[in-house]
């Protein structure tokens, strides 16, 4: 991996007073508690007991003391001569500054305060093994183990060594966790299943693409052939034979990246690989792709099960339309005979014969059976309509049975039942008549049941393939492996699995794995919380006892409501004044074109991407999320930035949390010049617009503003441009 990875703002803000220092971080860093005036108040001089305070102060912020060219922000010597009651401390600061007492403070502050040196052998130890268990289990990048590397020696009170020293160090460190990954990979496999794999590298003869390149790519079209294609794509990953150990050192997560590097590569750039890490990024590849294929079959077969139920409700309709004026004639009919029975002054002896006087015997009855024929239930199945489709089912549903094995939870045990049932009678002439009945519902049973209790095969298929569609939507069945359709139950680590990473899995999260001392002070914490709450349980109006019968009842008053400040009212009316009437795809755009902010979601390899309008994809894949719908609706098989395989690529490869973090970055970057340029952006008004404060962009409400006359005459620009 590249050396030399920090940003020049990474570097300019590495140990140095960077950016603005806000009234929060004053306080937070810079307030003198009594300890520290009282080692303050020992110095002599004002000069010396400022400078004294500006290097305690700076180190307790940056994490190393400022040298004689470290420009000290006249924020901070105020804040801290404030503090000391010390006047003119600019003058303060220069003359301690041209005196003796710096390196004397500094070992003074070292020793009392509990800093180290960075080279410290205990430092070393800890810091290697938190973040080699940080590489191990996650994939962040080297930008970002730089910032947490900087934030564990602050936490840790470890004086920071120069930012090249620990851009090398996270260097080193990094390259042999990836060297432990590759070799504990191309270790699960035997020299068969090697050349397997790298023969999926190799272009067949007659085609145009390696056969990596046919297995990544995921079908495109919502038809039979593409499903039966996506089925026989799943069974081809399965063929490889390459499964990892049940109990691996190598996380899920790390695994997935290499996965998705796989996937996205070219050709020739996996064969350039060295041979370890070219093995252990196929084996990854087969591992997950077994996944991925699986998601891809069954997200086709939900999508053709709703276009063949869709289109049978529409062929109902347009086959009700055409009769449409035979139950109209047949309708008059019976209404006229429906008014000679209710007429009272007819003798209830004489009504059939009125009626077939005027109305033919056989006329009456071809309306009642032209009614009967045309009217519908109102929980209708359109089976007749469905039956047409039986062949095209047929095609798809051998391969579906056999070559995906569904689970289920306690609800879904009937439909996996039902399922096995036509798996087995799907090719026989003459069908059983034990079939699994308990997923026949109401609107089903007429159909499936016949009048002697036999099985309708083609009904009862429609039935549990409708009820197939219901269960993966509610997740009550789901398949293994996958990563959209698995049990959500997978997640959980258990046994000796559990033994095995608890001890990684504790140092990347900063706990012990010994959770007695962890415990016992939650528990402590709990029990003095609990009995400050009951000492002011007696003085809280809000809070009271009642009884209830045999029973007590806690009663906690409502709070009451927080009126909302005119300045929002007058905030929320003049942004839906000024909201222009486009479509919400358009408006992201927009903000993109002026802000840029796609810029910020990089390749999960950190390459520049070779594609044109990957903005597009990143808005629709964010759309998409941000409104729950999937990447269905945006799906344009005319434009190549919303095709599905570019959606779903751009989804793997570019939206991450770090990338969305970034984002919103240049979008608060965004407001604060917004407020420098005169915009009134009031923090409380903000936050109440919008739901979300932090992790990820809210497309609709994230950010609202007022604008000045001069923008809202159409004077916008660019936030990047200059004016």
């Amino acid at each position: 991996m590249p050396v030399n990875f920090l940003s020049e703002d990474q570097k300019a803000g590495y140990g140095n007073y960077y950016g603005e220092l806000t009234k929060e971080k004053l306080a937070r860093y810079f307030h003198l508690d009594d300890f520290d005036r009282m080692n303050i108040s020992e110095k002599r001089g004002d000069h010396n007991r400022l400078g004294y305070a500006v290097l305690l102060c700076t180190v307790r912020y940056l994490g190393r003391f400022p040298d004689l060219t470290t420009i000290i922000p006249g924020a901070v010597i105020d804040f801290l001569a404030e503090q000391l009651h010390i006047e003119s401390g600019s003058e303060k600061v220069n003359i301690y500054n041209s005196g003796k007492q710096r390196r004397q403070h500094t070992d003074e502050i070292i020793k009392i305060y509990g800093y180290t040196e960075f080279t410290d052998t205990c430092v070393a130890l800890s810091l290697t093994r938190w973040l080699y268990s940080l590489c191990w289990t996650g994939t962040s990048r080297p930008g970002i183990l730089f910032e947490r590397c900087t934030g564990w020696l602050l936490s840790h009170k470890v004086l920071l060594p120069g930012y090249s020293v620990l851009e090398r160090y996270i260097a080193r460190l990094r390259s042999r966790v990836e060297n432990r990954l590759w070799y504990s990979l191309a270790a699960c496999i035997d020299a068969s299943q090697a050349q397997r794999l790298l023969e999926l590298l190799s272009v067949p003869a007659g085609s145009r693409y390696s056969l990596l390149d046919q297995l990544r790519t995921g079908p495109t079209k919502v038809n039979v052939t593409s499903l039966v294609q996506a089925i026989g794509r799943l069974q081809t990953i399965r063929n490889l034979g390459v499964t990892l150990p049940a109990i691996t050192p190598v996380s899920d997560t790390r695994i997935a990246a290499l996965a998705r590097y796989a996937s996205t590569a070219k050709t020739t750039a996996l064969q350039r690989l060295p041979e370890k890490r070219k093995l252990a990024t196929l084996v990854a590849f087969s591992c997950c792709m077994e996944a991925t294929a699986q998601d891809d079959a069954l997200e086709l077969l939900e999508a053709l099960l709703r276009d063949l139920f869709n289109e049978a409700v529409q062929a109902d309709k347009r086959n009700r339309q055409r009769t449409l004026k035979d139950l109209d004639r047949a309708a008059e009919i019976l209404a006229k005979a429906c008014r000679m029975i209710l007429d009272d002054k007819l003798p209830d002896t004489d009504v059939r014969d009125n009626i077939f006087n005027i109305i033919p015997e056989d006329v009456l009855k071809h309306a009642v059976n032209n009614v009967t024929s045309l009217i519908r239930p109102v929980n209708n199945v359109y089976f007749n309509e469905l039956d047409a489709k039986f062949k095209t089912v047929r095609r798809f549903l051998p391969d579906l049975l056999s070559r995906i094995h569904f689970e289920g939870n306690a609800s879904a045990e009937a439909l996996i039942e039902a399922l096995c049932w036509i798996e087995v009678n799907l090719k026989k002439k003459k069908t059983d008549n034990d079939a699994p009945r308990e997923i026949i519902n109401k609107p089903w049973q007429q159909h499936v049941i016949r009048r002697d209790g036999s099985i309708d095969f083609h009904a009862y298929t429609f039935c549990a393939l409708k009820e197939l569609q219901l269960t993966l939507k509610k997740r009550d069945i789901y398949v293994n492996p996958s990563w959209r359709y698995a049990d959500p139950r997978t997640g959980l680590i258990e046994g000796k699995e559990w033994e095995a990473m608890r001890p990684v899995i504790c140092r990347s999260l900063g706990l012990s794995s010994a959770p007695g001392a962890t415990l016992s002070a939650i528990a402590t914490e709990l029990d003095s919380t609990y009995r400050d709450v009951l000492d002011r349980l007696p003085e809280n109006p809000a809070v009271r006892f009642a009884e209830n019968g045999d029973k007590t009842e806690l009663i906690l008053s409502p709070l009451d409501a927080i009126e909302e400040t005119p300045s929002l009212i007058a905030l929320r009316q003049r942004v839906a004044d000024m909201l222009p009437r486009v479509d919400l795809p358009e408006l992201i755009l927009e903000i993109d074109a002026r802000t840029h902010f796609t810029g910020a979601f990089t390749h999960s390899s950190e390459q520049s991407s070779r594609v044109s309008d990957l903005n597009i994809s990143i808005c629709a894949m964010l759309m998409a999320e941000a409104c729950n719908t999937g990447p269905e609706p945006f799906i344009r098989n005319d434009v190549a930035a919303l095709k599905r395989d570019r959606l779903t690529w751009t989804d793997s490869n570019y939206i991450r949390d770090e990338t969305i973090r970034a984002a919103n970055a240049i979008l608060d970057a965004a407001i604060q010049q917004l407020r420098r340029e005169g915009y009134p952006v009031l923090d409380s008004d903000v936050e109440k617009l919008s739901p979300l404060q932090c992790g990820h962009i809210n497309m609709q409400g994230r950010y609202s503003f007022t604008v000045p006359e001069s923008v809202s005459k159409g004077e916008l620009r660019a936030f990047n441009e200059k004016a």
